[in-house]
């Protein structure tokens, strides 16, 4: 028995300690470490990865590379002296804190990569993408030609019941008026007045409410960046791009130098096909060259060979000069998510202004918001709600109750 509960104990440690490569987990590692200088299927600061494993003299060795190439230098190996030689002398950057589990799950992504064509992954998908941007829309137009229809059925069915009644009348020998054509009777007259009264106040009211606001803006872009691509797919954190919003009054449009931190390295497109609203196919290989027109960059030379100039991208979420907007406030104090006011971002090709940004819709989020109150040094002035949470007076706190609603916390 003493042997089976031993041999059952190097068992289960063996399968606890050996474990498959997990080619998802080195995705992301590999896209947040590698992607800046590797490419697996061709050369760009850094070799082709396809078939790595294959050129070095041992896994081993690979790994104290990966971790240290500057250590695997000092020993003089010949592989990493000619590697290093050929690529201008140019030093890896170290990664001291990745796991041999960590190293192993890159070598397999790239390894599930490298049975991959170039530029064939994830290519049937442009249809249902396109068709995606075509479908999203507003039905208000559809339900307003519907309801027309129904209500002219309604004064024809109406028409008729009168001729009938009247083919009825004369039928049985009883004297009728003629009836009196719809566009010459007085009723219907005075209830196509109210409707269009009606109709008319709504719109014209809706208008001037709405009146500087651009919910649902959507401007052409000098480069289409696909939000979808960059944040979606690639799960590129949104303050990578937009640093400001956690701490500063605005987010910041970020400069071409954090684009090319990533796109000396890539310089083609190969994810699924992109579409503007209307259905039109982008090249975004040619959007990435646009790209290295403004900023000057050659991806032949790998070197920027002519100044470059700003790419003037249209500002699409613009509040009036009145307003007082903090997005650190927000973020870092508020624990807002992007998503709160911009929508869902991660699956926009095209980013439009998603939410009205009015004043009354600020407010609703406000009287609805729960601040974290508790953990928050800020909100340790506020004694009263303190003492109401600790007795179970109220379960938590909103903005409107700290004032989030006071007309010179955003109108200063």
């Amino acid at each position: 028995m003493s042997v089976l509960i031993l041999c059952a104990g190097l068992v289960l440690s063996v399968s606890t300690t050996v474990k498959a490569a997990d080619p998802s987990a080195g995705k992301t590692l590999f896209q947040q470490n590698c992607a800046s200088c590797h490419n697996v299927h061709k050369r760009v600061t850094g070799p082709a990865l396809k078939g790595v494993q294959e050129r070095w003299p041992s896994g081993e060795l690979l790994h104290q590379w990966i971790r240290n190439s500057a250590a695997v230098l000092a020993t003089g190996n010949e592989y990493a002296t000619n590697l290093y030689n050929e690529y201008n002398k140019q030093a890896m950057p170290a990664f001291p804190s990745f796991t041999d589990e960590d190293i192993d799950n890159i070598l397999a992504y790239i390894a599930q990569e490298s049975t991959k064509e170039q530029g064939g992954a994830q290519a049937g998908t442009g249809a249902a993408a396109g068709g995606a941007a075509q479908d999203s829309g507003d039905n208000s137009l559809l339900f307003g030609i519907i309801t027309l229809v129904l209500a002219i059925v309604a004064l024809i069915l109406m028409q008729i019941n009168s001729n009938l009644n009247k083919l009825a009348a004369d039928k049985e020998g009883v004297a009728t008026p003629e009836p009196v054509p719809f566009y010459r009777n007085k009723a219907y007259i005075a209830l196509g007045i109210v409707v269009l009264f009606i109709v008319g106040g709504y719109f014209t009211i809706n208008g001037a409410i709405g009146l500087g606001r651009q919910k649902g803006y959507m401007p052409e872009q000098p480069i289409h960046y696909s939000h979808k691509v960059h944040v979606g797919m690639n799960q590129i954190n949104c303050l990578y791009c937009h640093a400001g919003a956690e701490k500063s009054k605005h987010a910041m449009i970020p400069s071409e130098n954090i684009c090319m931190n990533c796109h000396k390295a890539i310089s083609e497109y190969t994810g699924p096909d992109l579409f503007t609203a209307e259905g039109k196919k982008i090249n975004g290989t040619a959007e990435i060259q646009k790209l290295y027109d403004y900023v000057g960059w050659d991806p032949q030379q790998q070197q920027y060979t002519k100044p470059g100039r700003p790419i003037e991208w249209t500002r699409i979420h613009t509040l009036p000069d009145h307003v007082y907007f903090n997005h650190s406030q927000h973020v870092v104090a508020g624990k807002q998510q992007c998503q709160t006011c911009h929508g869902p971002i991660q699956d926009m090709d095209e980013v439009h202004q998603f939410a009205e940004l009015s004043m009354g819709w600020c407010i609703n989020c406000h009287r609805t918001t729960k601040v974290q109150f508790a953990e928050n040094k800020y909100y340790s002035i506020f004694e009263k709600f303190h003492q109401e949470v600790k007795d179970g007076k109220i379960d938590s706190v909103t903005v409107e109750m700290v004032g989030g609603t006071e007309c010179q916390k955003c109108h200063y």
